[in-house]
C-alpha cells in the first residue's frame, strides 16, 4: 500500500499513512482513525491536505535478496578469488 503525508493547516501537524490509492481522505478525523491516533483539540472536520512528497527510503533489508551489494575495490576491479573486501 502506498504511504502518503498529510497536514492539517489548523494544527499545523504532518501525519504518515498507509492507505490504497482509490481512498480519499479529507479530514482531520479521517486521517487520525486511519493513524490510529487521537484527534487532540482539532475539530474531527478540520480539513487535510495530501502533501505531495517523494519516494521512501529503501534500506538494505527491503532489497530482494535482503542484503545490500558489496561495495567495489578501490581499484576499480575484483580482488583476489572475486571477492571483494575479503582478503
Amino acid at each position: 500500500m502506498p504511504t502518503y503525508d498529510y497536514r492539517c493547516a489548523a494544527n499545523a501537524r504532518v501525519v504518515e499513512v498507509n492507505h490504497p490509492m482509490s481512498e480519499t481522505i479529507t479530514t482531520w478525523g479521517e486521517l487520525c482513525a486511519r493513524a490510529g491516533i487521537e484527534l487532540g483539540d482539532t475539530p474531527a472536520d478540520a480539513p487535510v491536505e495530501r502533501l505531495a512528497t517523494g519516494g521512501n527510503i529503501i534500506s538494505s533489508n527491503h532489497l530482494g535478496s535482503g542484503t545490500a551489494p558489496a561495495p567495489a575495490c578501490s581499484t576499480g576491479t575484483c580482488c583476489a578469488g572475486g571477492i571483494c573486501g575479503l582478503d
